[in-house]
This record gives C-alpha cells, sequence and structure tokens, in this order.
C-alpha cells in the first residue's frame, strides 16, 4: 500500500547531514518527495511510497544521523497523491 508522510523533527538536526542522509536513504529505499530545514531549527519532510519504506524513513528520523540529537519527531499520515518522481532537498527558511 502506497502511503504519505509528514514528519517535523526538532533537536540537533541541522548541521549534522539530516537531509542529505535522509535523501541518500530515501532514494535507496524508492522514496519520493522532499526535506528541508526551518527557520525555528527544525526539519521538514515530506514521504511518499510503501507503507514499509516510508516507515523505515520515518523511523530513521527519529534518530538522525550520526551528531543528531533529534528530540521529537512529530509524524502526519496523509493520503498519498503520488506527485513526486523523485526525493529532493529543498531550500529552506534559512537560506
Amino acid at each position: 500500500m502506497k502511503v504519505r508522510a509528514h514528519v517535523l523533527i526538532s533537536g540537533r538536526v541541522q548541521g549534522v547531514f539530516f537531509r542529505s542522509e535522509t535523501k541518500l536513504r530515501a532514494r535507496r529505499l524508492d522514496v519520493t518527495g522532499w526535506i528541508r530545514n526551518l527557520g525555528d531549527g527544525r526539519v521538514e519532510a515530506v514521504f511518499e511510497g510503501n507503507e514499509i519504506n516510508v516507515t523505515q524513513l520515518v523511523d530513521f528520523c527519529k534518530k538522525g544521523p550520526s551528531g543528531a540529537g533529534v528530540a521529537n519527531a512529530r509524524v502526519a499520515w496523509e493520503a498519498y497523491t503520488g506527485e513526486f518522481c523523485s526525493f529532493e532537498i529543498e531550500n529552506g527558511l534559512d537560506y
């Protein structure tokens, strides 16, 4: 089954390669969507794909890469749209 997850991650999640590590994992898992930094220090992401693969990526976001310190990862499960062709890092509000 195809699913969509909208994730907001807080803690020490910027400047620790969170976006690039997530992108690498998303592409390996054939998950589409995007990830970006927010101006308040959080990271926001939208994942779409097979439920098991999206769940694996959400689980990664709850821990993050080495160097990260995830305080909270809020997940909202939404209706799958199929709008994405790939997974990209978007320009966030910090840049």
